[in-house]
């Protein structure tokens, strides 16, 4: 199934914006094996969390949906809010067209907070992997849907060697059949459909006894509440990407340690 518009569209404009500056030749890159939670922070902090279960609070100035959120979110105060309130770790995004972000937004929000953070971008260039370790990221986004699967795994393997540790996210079966045959940290599922932006949790419960026994696994998008962290909890996912949520919370502390209820639950 070939990906959405609104995927194609930014990753165009990814592609023009890194043609603008220049990208990388990898070719001598040195791959890396798969990292572990001694040598890359943001998987040491979500496993040390495993048996109860963490939360990857994120930092997005904007999207398609919501439009810009700068002079609505203060990032800085809101990663630091993360922090004090229990997250396990911390995300950004760092697209600048159609999420307003900017690798340098990832840099200063993870000084501000001291949690290991992962870089969320539309990756088709090995120059956003030097951008990410260079901005002191610990992990990399790759959105399965955009790859075919040995591309995928070669981003992954020059991530490791950089120190980064990829999240893969996945969207339906066919993006899961990607994943055979190659050692993944962690994998996720978004709820969200990118056809239609509809929201439902069933997706990642549905397709969860398809990820690998060993990662990670982490449910992305349209957790509300606590109420939806246990649920998901409960049918064996270790990890809850969730965004929107907080970034448009009237009091984004008190809801974080309310998901953090159900994460305990």
């Amino acid at each position: 199934m070939s990906p959405p518009d609104i995927l194609l569209r930014i990753v165009e404009r990814r592609r023009q914006r890194i043609a603008e500056v220049g990208g990388a030749d990898a070719s001598g890159w040195a791959e890396g094996t798969p990292r572990t939670p001694s040598d890359n922070a943001f998987l040491g902090h979500l496993r040390a969390r495993r048996r109860d279960p963490a939360i990857i609070a994120e930092v997005k100035m904007g999207s398609p949906r919501l439009g810009s959120l700068h002079g609505k979110v203060d990032p800085i105060a809101q990663a630091r809010l993360y922090a004090e309130n229990g997250a396990a770790a911390l995300s950004v995004v760092v697209e600048p067209d159609f999420f307003h972000g900017s690798y340098e937004l990832l840099a200063d929000c993870r000084q501000a907070s001291g949690l290991p953070a992962i870089a969320k971008d539309f990756i088709v260039d090995p120059v956003q992997l030097l951008w990410a370790r260079d901005a002191g990221a610990d992990a990399i986004l790759l959105i399965a849907a955009l790859y075919e699967a040995e591309e995928m795994a070669r981003y992954a393997r020059l991530a490791r060697g950089l120190g980064l540790v990829p999240l893969v996210e996945t969207h339906d079966a066919d993006d899961i059949a990607k994943l055979s045959g190659e050692p993944w940290e962690m994998v996720g599922i978004n709820n969200r459909n990118l056809r239609t932006f509809d929201v439902d949790l069933q997706n990642s419960i549905s397709l969860l006894a398809g990820l690998p026994r060993e990662a990670v696994r982490v449910a992305e998008s349209g957790i509300r509440d606590a109420l939806d962290v246990a649920l998901l909890s409960e049918s064996g996912f270790d990890a809850f990407l969730i965004g929107e949520t907080l970034l448009t919370a009237g009091d984004p502390a008190a809801t974080l340690r309310g998901l953090l209820i159900g994460a305990e639950a």
